[in-house]
């Protein structure tokens, strides 16, 4: 059963929330990071994405950058821009993006349930990423990126969760400057903290990384490593866990960079060996079905719909970014191994279907491919499995934000 306990988290004062308060490090590069910090010396990526406090061209995994995380958070601390709690807490983290809201609870997750598959994985991870965010967590002594959590929802936690949201005032409460509201209640009643731990200790007996595989190896790693110096903190990872009810998956789309050596007419001739093509008369074309999919080509989009001995019932051969790998990307365009061919490249859902024209309109693409979103169930299906999915196949919207809770190890 899943083992998750309160912690003292390290926090900004209310005041401070909304200019602390960052996009995770993963999903901006040093450059965009530099000019969303401009004007705000509170941003949390001065500590995650610390390399834009050092002069332009350093290498962002040298050590120079991780002690300069270190030293930028000892600063904020210091200068009481964050703190840390008093006592072991649980935090309901609420976000509402396009009016849809979504509810989870922070708190720290056992390495002993990550390292014995109660907490499921569905994605490899790359050491060279792992290896940055160990130097990070090694350095600063801190866990500062939440891993995102699924579970399937539980009628008795959804209820004390919606009770305590509506009879307790949120700490923070803001909007950020995309649009989407940050809410976070803060649990520390001692009595409905261990009803919490129990709770999930007796009726939830496995939770799903939806995102933050690297960040749940780091941290097992960053125990390993510490050896008889480990403290009691390092036995568990910072995680928001979510029911399944309430998560959201966007798709997550495809772009190849050249037709490989075919024509426009050539390559429709060979996509329809394994898809039913229709040529559409309208705007981007969105899939509102498994098994269907948008193309992008010469400035038209096509309908395609897999046809039937074109994929498989098991977890991983239904998926539509499998069909589509196996049944045009590789057999027709030579793209066989999307993690290192340069010729692939994705894009989230969030960016919409119009960055798909974008790329293949101004010559940098030659041909898109808009998904229908991967649901909830298969994600499940395939970590229950032990199988894994294929590289990019779901991109979770909103976004938690870096810095409103930090778990410290030591």
């Amino acid at each position: 059963m899943s083992d998750i306990r309160p912690f003292k988290a390290l926090r900004p004062q209310p005041q401070f929330a909304k200019q602390v308060a960052s996009r995770p490090y993963d999903v901006l590069n040093s450059a965009e990071a530099k000019v969303e910090v401009q004007g705000n010396p509170y941003s949390f990526l001065n500590i995650t994405k610390s390399e834009i406090s050092l002069p332009d061209g350093i290498d962002s995994h040298s050590q120079q950058v991780y002690d300069k995380a270190k030293e930028n958070l000892t600063a904020f601390i210091q200068r009481e821009t964050l703190f840390r709690e008093d006592k072991p807490c649980y935090y309901i983290y609420q976000l509402i993006m396009n009016g849809r809201s979504q509810t989870g609870l922070v708190c720290v997750s056992s390495v002993d349930d990550y390292e014995r598959d109660i907490i499921k994985k569905h994605e490899f991870t790359r050491p060279e990423k792992e290896q940055d965010r160990i130097n990070h967590i090694k350095t600063t002594g801190a866990q500062t990126g939440n891993v995102f959590l699924a579970y399937r929802n539980n009628a008795a936690i959804d209820a004390l969760i919606d009770n305590w949201k509506a009879t307790k005032s949120p700490q923070y409460d803001f909007v950020a400057d995309d649009d989407i509201q940050h809410t976070i209640w803060i649990v520390s009643d001692s009595e409905a903290c261990q009803t919490i731990t129990d709770l999930f200790a007796a009726q939830v007996p496995c939770t799903y990384i939806a995102d933050g595989h690297h960040r749940a190896a780091s941290a097992a790693k960053v125990r390993k490593a510490l050896g008889e110096a480990a403290t009691p903190e390092s036995d568990y990872f910072l995680t928001t866990l979510f029911p399944s009810n309430q998560l959201y998956i966007m798709d997550y789309n495809r772009l190849a960079k050249d037709l490989n050596g075919l024509s426009e007419s050539e390559f429709i001739a060979a996509v329809e060996q394994s898809f039913t093509v229709t040529k559409l008369a309208k705007d981007a074309f969105k899939p509102a079905a498994l098994h269907e999919f948008g193309m992008y080509l010469g400035g038209t989009w096509y309908q395609l719909v897999a046809k039937e001995g074109t994929y498989s019932t098991d977890p991983i051969g239904i998926l539509d970014v499998t069909i589509l790998q196996n049944n045009l990307l590789s057999n027709i365009l030579n793209i066989n191994d999307p993690r290192t061919d340069t010729r692939i490249d994705f894009v989230g859902g969030i960016r919409g279907l119009q960055e798909l024209e974008r790329r293949v309109d101004n010559g940098d693409m030659a041909v898109a491919f808009s998904l229908y979103a991967v649901t909830i169930e298969q994600l499940f299906d395939i970590a229950d499995s032990g199988n894994v999915m294929p590289p990019k196949s779901t991109w979770f919207e909103p976004k938690l934000r870096d810095g409103l809770l930090t778990h410290l190890i030591y």
